[in-house]
């Protein structure tokens, strides 16, 4: 069995609002239970599919501040939490996590500037958006649980790349990842589990039937075909 800080999660939808949006979100009130079973963890999904909802969810649950930053960091420009955290128990494994991060591109240079990274030594202003994006992952050197939301939104493609052996060393390491992306690249990951929450519904998926994959395939191998459709429409 993986070791893993977080193994599941319930929601008791007796503690959701009975006007909440989360009602609406089809994948997201498809479930009560959700088991985790490796140390990486991706969800996938179409804008609006319920994956960040769910992430950040897991993030408040376990500790982490909503806008991102170290466990117990506590800082706000906006209020703007789901009411999923309140609703949310997390199966929690045997080990306990002293360091992690809930990381959300859209909130990276606040947290930045506001300090919560600064444990890691490095000034992230002083660089480029993707290279501050990617020294911050780098400094996963030590086993923990980090809880990712679209960490290739200012990487290139050969950054990712680096990334995602990075993501691998850790998690071989002992970490545990949770992130949501839409990134083909990272979702090549070996020996990780993919969710899906299209469809109305949140259900293991392999890596070709992504549709990060697919589209990304589709428009390598048929770019002409497809430009044509798209443009002349």
């Amino acid at each position: 069995m993986v070791d893993l800080f977080i193994c599941g999660l319930r929601i008791d939808w007796g503690a959701v609002p009975p006007r909440s949006y989360l009602h609406e979100i089809d994948s997201i009130k498809s479930f009560s239970e959700l088991t985790l079973n490796s140390n990486v963890t991706f969800f996938v999904g179409e804008n609006g599919s319920g994956k960040s909802t769910l992430l950040e969810a897991i993030a408040v649950a376990y500790g982490f501040n909503a806008e991102g930053g170290t466990i117990n960091y506590k800082f706000s420009t906006y209020d703007d939490v789901s009411p999923l955290s309140e609703a949310l128990t997390l199966v929690k494994g045997f080990k306990r996590s002293r360091l992690g991060f809930f990381f959300r591109a859209e909130t990276f240079f606040n947290v930045a500037t506001a300090g919560a990274v600064s444990y890691m030594g490095n000034d992230y202003h002083t660089s480029s958006h993707g290279e501050g994006f990617l020294a911050f992952m780098q400094g996963f050197d030590k086993a923990g649980l980090y809880i990712i939301d679209e960490p290739e939104a200012a990487l290139s493609p050969q950054r990712q790349l680096t990334l995602l052996k990075h993501i691998y060393t850790s998690a071989k390491n002992g970490s545990q990842f949770i992130i949501a992306t839409h990134s083909p690249i990272l979702l090549g990951l070996p020996d990780s589990e993919i969710l899906s929450f299209d469809g109305g519904r949140i259900a293991p998926c392999r890596y070709e039937d992504t549709q990060s994959y697919q589209v990304t395939r589709l428009f390598i191998e048929r770019k002409d075909m497809i430009l044509k459709e798209l443009l002349d429409s």
